[in-house]
């Protein structure tokens, strides 16, 4: 006779984000890290590429074909899509041979969500034939992922920066006392730049573009030692392709007001807690995760803004999915942070 606690094995703990999809295997650790893209051809509806593959097909397809990111600010804007590349994903992770597993599967969703995208993302996971569905909040996830004492009476403060969403907590007793969620994170980062060079420079860039020019000359706070880059793009009044030098300080202006948003909403959790939770606060520091918490020096703007010690998570990319998967492995715990 086969235990129960075998098939526990194979459940699942999925962070479903606008920018990347990680999943958890119980047992295994994190067993999918792709980008939440999906490549369609229009007149059939086949599906070309997920993952990975289709985001290198970003800007670089006939019509014919459309590159899809079925996740906006951190939920559901395409159900058929997101279904299908969730399909792909867990049939990946278990050799296309689920169809009996029927796991257990707890997703991290953003603390802002409505009943209706919640709705939507229980649907979706169904769909691909989970038997049960938790959905926990982000920031929950991610400090239980970065190790913080969650359970304890204390306070414990996390800033998730996401794809699409940034979410402030302030966490005690397994309990959210007073969190911020804004749909403001990398995706607006990178459009703030594309925008910027547009308006600035007249120079069209696309939105991979954007993105490598954030990871890689970006800054929240001036650098040590500014720096100067060439970009390419088309030029808009010419409409022929064109080389630009930029440097770093027209960058960090082009994310100044992304960086803003981001700080006043920690600014605004800050001002919304009990004065004994603060005291904590204030001993412990904020933890920063989340693929945004790469911005260069995003830890000393928070520093400076605040007052208090900015903690950088030791690896801000997985924290989430790390979170969620070991709720797996405590059920008592689970029933008390799931929100659906």
């Amino acid at each position: 006779m086969i235990s129960p606690l075998s098939w526990f094995s194979k459940d699942l703990a999925i962070d479903l984000g606008t920018a990347n999809t990680l999943i958890y295997m119980k047992g295994r650790g994190i067993v999918v890290n792709e980008p939440s893209v999906v490549a369609v051809e229009l007149k059939t509806n086949r599906i070309l590429a997920v993952g990975k593959e289709a985001k290198e097909m970003l800007g670089k397809v006939p019509g014919s074909v459309s590159v899809i990111r079925p996740l906006k600010d951190g939920v559901i804007s395409d159900f058929r899509i997101t279904q299908q590349m969730l399909d792909y994903f867990i049939r990946k992770v278990y050799n296309r041979k689920y169809f009996f597993i029927h796991p257990r599967i707890v997703v991290a969703v953003p603390s802002g969500i409505t009943e209706v995208e919640k709705k939507a993302v229980k649907d979706s996971i169904l769909q691909v034939g989970a038997n049960e569905v938790y959905l926990i909040e982000e920031p929950m996830a991610a400090a239980i992922g970065v190790g913080l004492p969650i359970e304890e009476p204390s306070g414990n403060m996390i800033v998730d920066i996401g794809g699409g969403t940034t979410e402030v907590a302030v966490i005690s007793m397994a309990g959210i006392v007073h969190s911020c969620s804004i749909r403001v994170a990398g995706d607006e980062m990178d459009e703030a730049i594309i925008q910027y060079i547009k308006k600035k420079h007249s120079l069209l860039i696309g939105g991979r573009t954007a993105e490598y020019i954030k990871m890689t000359w970006g800054s929240a706070y001036p650098l040590d030692k500014e720096e100067i880059t060439k970009i390419r793009g088309r030029d808009l009044i010419e409409g022929i392709p064109k080389t630009l030098t930029l440097s770093s300080e027209e960058i960090r202006d082009a994310l100044s007001e992304t960086v803003l948003a981001i700080v006043e909403a920690v600014k605004t959790t800050l001002e919304h807690i009990p004065p004994e939770l603060s005291a904590d606060i204030i001993d412990k520091g904020i933890v920063l995760t989340g693929g945004g918490s790469l911005l260069r020096n995003l830890d000393i703007q928070l520093q400076e803004e605040t007052g208090l010690p900015i903690i950088l998570a030791e690896d801000p990319l997985t924290s989430v999915a790390l979170g969620t998967g070991k709720v797996l492995d405590n059920m008592d715990l689970l029933s008390r942070i799931s929100v659906g």
